[in-house]
C-alpha cells in the first residue's frame, strides 16, 4: 500500500476528509427537533448534541496530531476514519439520548485523529510556496464549505430517509476514504510521546466549563453550576502545569511564541464562536419561528454555502495573494459582522427574501475569506516535525471556539427571549448580535497580533525531528 505522487488525488482526498469531519459538526443542527423526539430527549439536552462532538473533537485535536507526528500521519489518518465509521453506526442505531451523546464523542475522537494528520498530510505533500498556499486555501474553505453542507444535507436526509440516516452517511463516505489513502503519501515522522493525561485534562476542563455556563443560562448560579465552574477552571490550571512541566507537553510552550500564530488562532476560536452560535440561533427561528420543515431549513442555508464558496475560493485568495493576512482577515470579518447586524432585523412574519437569505450570503462571504487567511497564517512559519502540532491547533481553536460561543450566547438568548413568537426571536436576534460581537473582537485581535513574519521556522519541540516513513 505505497502511495504513488499524485498530489492532485492526494488533495482530493485530504480535502473530503476535512469536509467529512467539519460537516458532521453540524449535519445533525436542523435534525436536532426530530432527534430529540425519536430519542425521547428533553429540548434542553439536545445542544449537548452538538458541544458532545465540539469537546471530543477539539479536546483531543492536539494529542491526534502529536500522535500523528510520532506514529505515522497516514496511519493515524486510517485509524481515525475507522472510529469515525463506527461511531456513526453507533449513532444510527442509537436507542436514548445517551448512546446518541456517545456517539457524538466517538465521533469527536474519530475527528480529532484525521484533522491534524489530514493538514500535516497535505504538508507533506506540497512543497511551501504557492502550490502548498493553493493547496491551503482548498482545505482551508472546506472548514468552512463543511458546516453549511452538513446542514442543507441534515435537511434533505431528516425530511426524507429520516433523522438515523444523519449518521448513516458517513460510512459509505468514510469507506470511500479509506480507499483514497492509497493515493496519500505516509508523511514523516519523529521521536517523542503523546501527553494524555494533558488531553484528557483539557477535554475534562472544557466539558465543566461548557455545562456550568449551559446549566447557569437555565437555573442560575446554583450550588451545582459553580461546583462545575470551580471544577472547570481548576482542571484549567493542572492543565496549565502539565504543560509547563510535562516531558511532552501537547501544547509546547513555543507553539505560541509567534504572535502571528497566536493571532490566527486566536481569531480562529472567535470565528468559531460565531459560527455555530449562527447556525444554531437561525435553525431554531426557521423551524420555531417559521415553521419551516427540515428540507427547507436546509435549502435556505444554500445562500451561506455559495457565500463560502465565493469567499474561500475566489475573493479570499486573491485578497491574501494582494494584501497581508492582516488586511484579508480584518476585511472577512468586517464582512461577517455587518451580515450578523442585518441579522437583527429578523422578526417573526420578516420575508425570507429581505433579511434571511441575503443577509446569510454576506456572511459566507466574510466567513470564506477569514478562513481561507486565519488557516494559512496559523501553519505557516513552522518548522516541518511540528506540523502536525500545528495544524491540530488550528482546528482545535475552531471547535473549542465553537463549543464555547454557543454555550455563552445560548444562555444571553435564552435570558433574552420567552415563549412568545416576538420574544423568542428577540432571543434569537440577541444571539446572533453576540456572533456579531464575537467577530469584532476577532478584528481586534488580527490587527493587534498579526504581523510580517521574517524569521526562519524553528523547531517549537525539544526533540529533534527523526524523520522517516510509515
Amino acid at each position: 500500500m505505497t502511495a504513488q505522487p499524485r498530489p492532485s488525488l492526494a488533495l482530493l482526498v485530504i480535502a473530503a476528509a476535512q469536509l467529512l469531519i467539519v460537516m458532521d459538526g453540524t449535519i445533525v443542527t436542523v435534525g436536532l427537533p426530530a432527534i430529540g423526539t425519536g430519542l425521547g430527549m428533553a429540548e434542553t439536552d439536545l445542544d449537548w448534541i452538538l458541544t458532545a462532538y465540539a469537546l471530543a473533537f477539539g479536546g483531543l485535536l492536539l494529542a491526534g496530531g502529536r500522535a500523528g507526528d510520532l506514529l505515522g500521519r497516514r496511519r493515524l489518518f486510517r485509524v481515525g476514519l475507522v472510529v469515525f465509521l463506527a461511531a456513526s453506526v453507533l449513532g444510527g442505531v442509537a436507542q436514548n439520548g445517551g448512546m446518541m451523546i456517545a456517539a457524538r464523542v466517538l465521533q469527536g475522537i474519530g475527528g480529532a485523529l484525521i484533522a491534524p494528520a489530514a493538514l500535516s498530510l497535505l504538508a507533506d505533500t506540497f512543497p511551501a510556496g504557492p502550490a502548498r498556499n493553493r493547496a491551503l486555501g482548498v482545505y482551508g474553505a472546506m472548514g468552512g464549505l463543511g458546516a453549511v453542507v452538513g446542514l442543507l444535507l441534515g435537511g434533505a436526509l431528516t425530511e426524507y430517509l429520516g433523522w438515523r440516516w444523519i449518521m448513516f452517511v458517513n460510512v459509505p463516505f468514510a469507506v470511500l476514504l479509506l480507499v483514497g489513502t492509497l493515493v496519500v503519501v505516509p508523511g514523516t515522522r519523529q521521536r517523542g510521546g503523546i501527553d494524555l493525561l494533558g488531553a484528557v485534562t483539557a477535554t475534562l476542563a472544557l466539558g465543566s466549563l461548557v455545562y456550568a455556563i449551559n446549566r447557569a443560562g437555565s437555573d442560575g448560579l446554583d450550588g451545582q453550576t459553580l461546583a462545575f465552574g470551580a471544577a472547570g477552571v481548576a482542571l484549567a490550571v493542572a492543565f496549565t502545569v502539565i504543560q509547563r512541566r510535562g516531558r511532552d507537553p501537547m501544547l509546547p510552550a513555543g507553539l505560541l511564541a509567534d504572535r502571528a500564530r497566536l493571532g490566527a488562532n486566536l481569531v480562529m476560536l472567535l470565528m468559531g464562536a460565531g459560527q455555530l452560535a449562527t447556525f444554531y440561533f437561525l435553525t431554531l427561528y426557521m423551524q420555531s419561528i417559521k415553521g419551516y420543515p427540515p428540507m427547507i431549513t436546509g435549502l435556505a442555508y444554500l445562500p451561506f454555502a455559495i457565500g463560502i464558496g465565493i469567499g474561500s475560493g475566489v475573493v479570499g485568495p486573491r485578497l491574501r495573494a494582494r494584501t497581508s493576512a492582516r488586511t484579508t482577515l480584518a476585511s472577512g470579518l468586517a464582512v461577517a459582522a455587518v451580515a450578523m447586524g442585518w441579522f437583527s432585523l429578523l422578526t417573526p412574519d420578516q420575508n425570507a427574501l429581505a433579511t434571511l437569505l441575503p443577509a446569510q450570503l454576506v456572511a459566507g462571504i466574510g466567513l470564506g475569506i477569514g478562513f481561507v487567511a486565519a488557516t494559512i497564517s496559523g501553519v505557516q512559519g513552522v518548522a516541518a516535525q511540528d506540523s502536525g502540532i500545528a495544524s491540530g491547533l488550528v482546528n482545535t481553536s475552531q471547535q473549542i471556539g465553537g463549543a464555547l460561543g454557543l454555550a455563552v450566547l445560548a444562555g444571553i438568548a435564552g435570558a433574552a427571549g420567552a415563549a412568545t413568537r416576538d420574544a423568542m426571536t428577540d432571543g434569537y436576534t440577541t444571539g446572533l448580535l453576540g456572533a456579531g460581537g464575537f467577530y469584532l473582537v476577532a478584528i481586534v485581535a488580527a490587527v493587534v497580533l498579526l504581523r510580517p513574519r521574517t524569521q526562519s521556522p524553528t523547531p517549537v519541540t525539544s526533540a529533534a525531528p527523526q524523520p522517516s516513513v510509515q
